[in-house]
């Protein structure tokens, strides 16, 4: 069994997807477009053949979203690399986008960081 894909609703669907697409080289599926909802979505893959899909809709409730909370924590993106982790996070540092811890080694052995990025959500880089 494996995941499909994850999904992330979002308030800006086009400066969410430009921004897996800027620092993550995904690639983006058409638009998908429902005219009676005004439900819109992009499925975002990458080359690992994960997929995100990131949606939108004109009535989405948007509460203030503390990082600690119940529900999904963060999306993990491996790099490859301890050096891409240090490269990647210093560019989104660089690009205004806050960084909440790293790049470190963690208790539990792994090289990351994390950042918030789209709209209040946390990512994680690792190798």
């Amino acid at each position: 069994m494996t995941i499909d894909h994850i999904v992330l609703y979002v308030n800006d669907l086009y400066a969410a997807k430009s921004f897996f697409v800027t620092y993550f080289g995904a690639h983006p599926s058409a638009l998908y477009h429902n005219p009676t909802t005004g439900f819109r979505s992009y499925f975002l893959s990458f080359t690992s053949g994960a997929c995100l899909e990131l949606m939108t809709r004109p009535d989405l409730p948007d509460p203030v979203k503390p990082l600690s909370r119940t529900g999904y924590a963060h999306v993990a993106f491996s790099v490859g690399s301890k050096e891409t982790v240090d490269a990647l996070t210093a560019r989104l540092k660089a690009d205004g986008y806050e960084v909440l811890s790293g790049p470190r080694t963690t208790g539990d052995g792994y090289y990351e960081s994390c950042i918030v990025a789209i709209e209040g959500n946390q990512i994680e880089l690792t190798v």
